[in-house]
């Protein structure tokens, strides 16, 4: 099983529906304060199911939504067939979007899938996509010194202020044994130092600066705000 496998059908991440609707609708509020205009036109790559993406699409002139997992991409279809701003798309089918078309590209909780080298493409296609105005944010990236006893404090913290504590307290026993865990320890995740993350961005023709909040509830984890240089 690879990540993409693992996200392309149910998964232990979401202790319950209500955690499930307050991640998303946590994550949709903090994209919208990054949105720096009604008309702007915006990427969400690797949204998940996107639960308050209607939002997001509120808030600006065209969504962009683009996840690698086909169940993922149905339901977005189904959420969000009758919002002409809404697109989704595969990535594969990025090249329907225009070169130098895009106003902000927010990758939340995605990096820690992709190796180093999946990340460098991403990001030279990231920067081809974006206007010389626009601004890509890379949400939740996994520090080298965060502990599981970190995630997990972030989670009962959420669970504790949402409402779901119980849930949360149980969510945490079952992905103990859950085929995420399994896949945590077999394929590992992606960690990235602050110091490192400014000097991929830059090398691949970005300015950079670490904003001073996370997006989602995980304060531990980091998130980047970066502008692509004007070539020279």
């Amino acid at each position: 099983m690879s990540w993409r496998d693992f996200w392309n059908a149910d998964t232990p991440i979401y202790v319950n529906e209500r955690h499930k609707a307050l991640h998303y609708g946590l994550v949709a509020r903090d994209i919208v304060e990054l949105i720096p205009s009604r008309d702007a036109i915006v990427l969400d790559y690797g949204c998940g199911e996107a639960l308050s993406a209607g939002r997001v699409a509120a808030a600006c002139g065209r969504l962009y939504l683009c996840d690698g997992a086909p169940l993922v991409r149905e339901r977005l279809n189904a959420r969000f067939r009758g919002d002409p701003k809404v697109v989704v798309l595969a990535p594969e089918d990025m090249g329907a979007v225009a070169d130098g078309t895009l106003d902000l590209i927010v990758v939340n909780s995605l990096l820690q899938y992709l190796s180093v080298e999946e990340f460098g493409e991403l990001l030279s296609l990231w920067r081809a996509k974006l206007k010389g105005t626009g601004q890509l944010v890379l949400a939740d990236v996994i520090p080298p010194d965060i502990r599981a006893v970190d995630d997990a404090a972030a989670l009962l913290s959420f669970g504790w202020k949402g409402g779901f504590l119980l849930a949360a307290l149980k969510g945490l026993a079952q992905t103990a044994v859950s085929d995420y865990r399994k896949l945590r320890a077999e394929l590992g995740l992606t960690h990235y130092a602050e110091g490192e993350m400014l000097d991929i961005l830059r090398g691949r023709g970005f300015t950079a600066v670490r904003r001073s909040a996370n997006l989602g509830h995980n304060p531990k984890r980091m998130t980047f705000v970066a502008r692509p240089e004007a070539d020279s």
